[in-house]
């Protein structure tokens, strides 16, 4: 059942309305192309937490699962949440490191009572199960209803970049060595930031939300961990029989002068070291989806495009597929997950390099958060300028610690110095939202 809300109504009202109801998430595209529907999912029917793959156990999740048929959007009912990288390639076997944290490699539930938000029409509606009462629809209605400030949420010690630049670059530069004898074609290598905080991990996510809007956005609360997701990229949408996957390679960052911001967009579309690192990923992913796709049925849409972002331009493209006879939405979930744009080519070699370079699993960074439409459809980001929050009660009420990565696509072309910079400009407004300044690092 739908019930039409208030059309004043946005994303960070019903956030800050429902905060503190069990199992609140968002799918929330916040800016940029395309934005047309956002999700607030709360008090799931069930709640996945687990350490393994899971891909079966998702699709039994919506097989049981309720379907409202009379609802706008892809998303009917199913599931929410996030899977980890560390998951890895599905029917592999890699011997990839548990992250530091220990964080669960799936979060996330099956929801039958949402928000959905149409941004193009203006419109939201609340959605509840058929067995779910008039009298708690009416309840969270009143709740969306009574205005709600923000709290606060700060830093209560310094952002620690703990891989230094110069250990970066001698990754980087090892890295071209595996390039330079035939392993790979690249590799996309990464570091962390850690920051203790205090405060919910909700007003952090909003303060983001402000800084760095982008069109695959998302928020978990769990209960120990949360993820605050700003991220720009799309692993994969699959509506009908039709999947879609994005990936972006190519970065440059922007400029409050408007003609120079302009040059730098026309050489990041010019530059042919990013034209080759994006078409290797292109072709990384058409291989990938070919797998589940009908013979014939892959082409690649827009090859290069650029769109820029509140901090950042970036070049990225599309690639298609009919889905093949026999395979579903997570078979083609289960063919591209983790992302190429985010491991490298080839995809098991690179992210072995990754793990020995990196040394430590990278926990949800890079993976990917999304929906499960139990009527087939599917629609999961890549989980970057992803910060995770974990809660610290020893350290008292409110006590935390956020952990984010940033990195990018290394190949031979690539200039050490160059790309630990590139890192740096990724998560300026992540550190920004954490610290109110862009360059408070500890390194």
């Amino acid at each position: 059942m739908a019930r039409e809300l208030p059309p004043d109504l946005e994303v960070p009202d019903a956030l800050r309305a429902l905060r503190g109801r069990p199992g609140l998430v968002a799918l929330d595209s916040a800016s940029g192309e395309p934005r047309r529907w956002s999700w607030v999912g709360l008090e799931p029917r069930s709640v996945l937490e687990r350490d393994s793959s899971c891909i079966e156990e998702l699709r039994e999740l919506c097989a049981e699962g309720p379907e409202a048929a009379s609802v706008a959007g892809p998303f009917r009912g199913g599931f929410l949440g996030a899977l980890a990288y560390d998951l890895g390639v599905v029917g592999e076997g890699l011997a990839l490191p548990a992250d530091p944290w220990r964080t669960p490699r799936v979060l996330g539930g099956l929801y039958a009572e949402f928000l959905v938000f149409d941004h193009r029409r203006g419109r939201s509606w609340l959605v509840t199960g058929e067995d779910r009462s008039g009298a708690w629809a009416e309840e969270v209605r009143a709740e969306l209803a009574e205005p709600r400030a923000e709290r606060a949420f700060a830093a209560t010690g310094p952002l620690r970049r703990l891989v230094d630049s110069a250990t970066h670059q001698q990754r980087i530069a090892q890295v071209r060595e595996l390039i330079a004898a035939g392993e790979l074609y690249q590799a996309n290598l990464a570091h962390p930031f850690e920051v203790e905080t205090t405060g919910e991990p909700l007003d952090l996510y909003l303060r983001l939300r402000e800084l760095n809007p982008a069109p695959y956005m998302s928020f978990l609360d769990g209960r120990e961990f949360a993820l605050l997701s700003s991220s720009p990229e799309l692993l994969l949408e699959v509506d009908g029989r039709r999947a879609r996957t994005r990936p972006i390679k190519g970065t440059a960052e922007r400029s409050l002068d408007p003609a120079r911001d302009r040059a730098r967009a026309e050489a990041l579309l010019a530059s042919a070291k990013d034209q080759a690192e994006l078409a290797m990923i292109v072709d990384l992913e058409r291989n990938d989806l070919g797998r589940v796709s009908a013979p014939g049925s892959v082409s690649v849409e827009r090859f290069p495009e650029l769109r820029s972002y509140e901090n950042v331009h970036h070049l990225m493209a599309d690639v298609v597929g009919e889905l093949d006879e026999g395979y579903d939405a997570l078979d083609a979930l289960a063919a591209l997950f983790p992302g190429g744009s985010i491991t490298g080519a080839p995809k098991l070699r690179s992210m072995e390099a990754i793990a020995e370079l990196e040394g430590e699993g990278r926990g949800y960074f890079t993976g990917s958060m999304g929906y499960l439409s139990c009527s087939g459809d599917l629609c999961f980001n890549i989980l970057i300028r992803t910060p995770v929050w974990r809660a610290e009660r020893a350290r008292g009420e409110g006590a935390g610690r956020v952990r984010y990565h940033v990195g990018g696509g290394i190949t031979w072309g690539s200039d050490p110095l160059a790309e630990d910079r590139e890192t740096l400009a990724k998560g300026a407004r992540l550190a920004e939202a954490l610290t109110g300044r862009s360059a408070e690092v500890t390194r």
